[in-house]
């Protein structure tokens, strides 16, 4: 997911924007979207998909399919991960590596079948992840961007799988993580029904056509009124994927950090050819300078991206790219890069808030143990 933020000048709207709106939702230009940040406000959210169940508009995401005898063969070139080991219905999470050691993108790589893959990508990327792909598209795979008329729901939670199973004939129970089905869901066809929400509280993310997306959503709000279903926004998606440690590109990730620097070693494969594997290659080998670590507050504050992170000496170390009061563990986290010699478990760093130094401890992530 993409933390740009944009002028609202070509606001663009997802299918449901009028419903969000009708919901009393706050609205903010996200990515290029009217996109709803919360309903019944941040913490409320965030417990709700902990605890029940939510829904969140994630139809600003984009959606490419690729076609043809070679559709693996450029996935290979252009991503980190071996999309290789994919049978059909699996997903893989993946990065796009950009020619110098950074990143164009994180994305999620499905197999429909040997010869058809859906990559999903962040909303402030899809133009330049699409020209990127299509860059290095020398193999005749015909590409089409889907995005614009595509909706998703990513419906998530301990209670989301009870809340769909009563929509649909696939069996919800029967898709592993990173696993998805195809089919029919709430009458309409060709639902892909996928389990690879980034909230590390279950559930499932439902890609359709956009004509389908009220239908889908009154019947999902429907069945899931017996949980207490609430609709979720944007604020919570980012509070609930930290406190999973999982990489927002913009904030954690981006044109500058490698996928190594970025604890992303296991989606980064050198068993193949793909762009930058020498890079990559002699930093494993020679090791990373900067380290992405998690850290928790010792002393009362809430650290926020850019704040500057110092040693005990005061000596600037790094920077924090992610930082929350987190609302299921009631205290103040946070994601940064670190020079690797204060990267290591229990390291005392210091955060800058306003001119201030506070006390904080490198942790091991997840935030929140299962």
């Amino acid at each position: 997911m993409s933390a740009e933020v944009q002028d609202s000048t070509q606001i663009k709207t997802t299918a449901l924007t009028s419903k969000h709106i009708s919901l009393g939702a706050k609205m903010v230009p996200f990515a290029g979207y009217n996109m709803p940040v919360s309903y019944s406000g941040l913490n409320d959210e965030h417990l709700t998909v902990r605890n029940a169940v939510g829904v969140f508009d994630v139809s600003h995401m984009g959606e490419f399919i690729l076609k043809g005898d070679k559709a693996l063969d450029l996935i290979q070139s252009v991503t980190s991960n071996d999309a290789s080991v994919l049978v059909d219905g699996k997903a893989q999470y993946s990065c796009l590596p950009n020619g110098k050691g950074g990143i164009v993108d994180d994305l999620i790589v499905y197999r429909i079948d040997a010869k058809t893959y859906l990559l999903v990508v962040n909303a402030s990327n899809i133009q330049k992840d699409w020209d990127w792909i299509s860059k290095h598209n020398t193999y005749g795979v015909d590409m089409k961007d889907i995005s614009e008329r595509t909706s998703l729901l990513a419906v998530q939670g301990p209670n989301a799988m009870a809340t769909l199973q009563k929509l649909t004939d696939i069996k919800l129970s029967e898709i592993p993580y990173y696993a998805f089905k195809k089919g029919t869901f709430n009458g309409v066809e060709n639902v892909v029904v996928s389990n690879t929400g980034y909230t590390g509280a279950g559930g499932f993310e439902l890609y359709f056509d956009n004509e389908h997306a009220e239908k889908m959503w009154d019947a999902i709000f429907k069945a899931g009124a017996e949980f207490g279903i609430k609709p979720i926004g944007l604020g919570a998606r980012d509070t609930l994927r930290l406190e999973m440690g999982f990489c927002l590109y913009g904030n954690d990730i981006d044109d500058t950090t490698s996928p190594l620097e970025a604890g992303l070693g296991w989606i980064t494969k050198f068993t193949k050819e793909f762009t930058d594997k020498a890079v990559l290659e002699k930093q494993k080998l020679e090791g990373v300078k900067n380290k992405l670590v998690g850290f928790e507050m010792i002393d009362r504050g809430i650290p926020r991206h850019d704040y500057i992170i110092t040693d005990a000496n005061n000596k600037k170390i790094g920077k924090v790219t992610s930082g929350t009061q987190s609302p299921s563990l009631n205290k103040a986290i946070g994601m940064g890069y670190v020079e690797a010699a204060h990267a290591k478990l229990d390291t005392e760093i210091f955060i800058q808030i306003r001119d201030k130094a506070i006390k904080a401890k490198v942790v091991k992530i997840p935030f929140l143990k299962k």
